[in-house]
């Protein structure tokens, strides 16, 4: 019988593992790597733990395959002398390690779980797009003050989701899903994103167009950039202001990409409305106006995975291992040469 690839766990806390990993997937990944699920890294100095008798760090050492998630320590180079491999249950693998590039350079592989956890992003940001163009948290609000049915007559033309527009702030893995799921309805969708030309995003089925252009057009506003210093407060006050009246700003993506003093002055007026699942900071200031402002929906950063969505992630490492041990490349594989934001 082939040799098992030894394997090693870390995650910061370890309850973690539990979460992520039903037992079918722990299953699954114990039938290819030579793993003690119950042992879990969490700190590489003097304080590493494992939950069972044995030596942590020395099951580190030996590793050939590291699986991680959310909270793991910093790996060195020193740390895991033979790893191979890196199976990381989040977006970038590279978290997990302290030098990436030294990793690779060893011929380390790597492969990550961003595409899956993109899924119930996406498919918070299309239910919240359909309601936002619905107006149903106003609706909400002022049925249950009124306590009868509103006045269709006065109803504004606008109302609903036919022919309306939705702004889409880049085409990362989010952005392209959310644009996938909004395919079957009869919305026009438009996208900025430096990587995207007019083909590729016809291919999305929208189209393309500068920030400003988007901004201006869009019934909905939809974030999915990356937050990087270039994209630090790019949502300012000149871009929301560009949003026509009415519009819903929704933010699946960062705090940081919004200019959250320039969005409360704009929310203050009632002209346009906001739904935000990400803050900066988070969760907002205990005296932020962001509580209290009645155009506001405040969501505690549920859009990623949570809950039995999370089993999405354990089932695709555990899918991944399976690859690793036949030979066979990642498919979902992650650069660690390249830096990431």
């Amino acid at each position: 019988m082939t040799q098992r690839p030894r394997a090693v766990l870390a995650f910061g806390p370890p309850s973690l593992v539990g979460r992520i990993f039903s037992p079918e997937a722990l299953g699954r990944i114990t039938a290819v790597l030579d793993v003690d699920v119950a042992r879990v890294v969490t700190d590489t100095g003097s304080g590493l733990v494992s939950s069972t008798a044995g030596t942590a760090r020395q099951a580190l050492a030996d590793a050939e395959v590291l699986l991680a998630g959310w909270g793991a320590p910093r790996i060195t180079v020193d740390d895991a002398p033979n790893l191979r491999a890196v199976l990381y249950a989040g977006g970038v693998a590279a978290t997990c390690l302290d030098d990436p590039a030294a990793h690779a350079a060893r011929g380390v592989v790597a492969a990550n779980a961003r595409a899956v956890n993109a899924v119930p992003v996406a498919e918070y940001t299309l239910a919240t797009i359909l309601l936002a163009n619905k107006r149903a948290w106003a609706a909400e609000r002022e049925f249950r003050a009124a306590r009868r049915l509103p006045d269709r007559e006065q109803e504004p033309a606008n109302l609903g989701n036919y022919r309306r527009t939705v702004g889409i702030v880049g085409a990362s893995q989010v952005g392209r899903r959310v644009m996938e799921l909004l395919r079957p309805f009869d919305l026009d969708v438009v996208v900025w994103s430096p990587e995207l030309d007019d083909e590729s995003a016809e291919a999305l089925g929208a189209r393309c167009g500068t920030l400003d252009e988007v901004a201006a057009q869009s019934d909905v506003l939809s974030l999915h950039q990356p937050a990087i210093p270039e994209t630090d407060g790019q949502i300012d006050a000149r871009v929301l202001a560009l949003l026509p009246d009415g519009a819903t700003v929704i933010n699946t993506a960062r705090g940081s990409v919004v200019d959250e003093g320039a969005l409360v002055a704009e929310l203050r007026t009632g002209r346009i409305s906001a739904v935000l699942d990400v803050t900066e900071p988070e969760p907002p200031a205990p005296d932020g106006e962001l509580w209290d402002l009645p155009n506001v929906v405040l969501t505690p950063h549920i859009a990623g995975s949570a809950g039995g969505e999370l089993h999405r992630i354990g089932d695709l490492v555990a899918a991944e291992a399976e690859r690793y041990a036949a030979s066979e490349p990642f498919a979902h594989p992650d650069d660690l040469g390249v830096p990431h934001a």
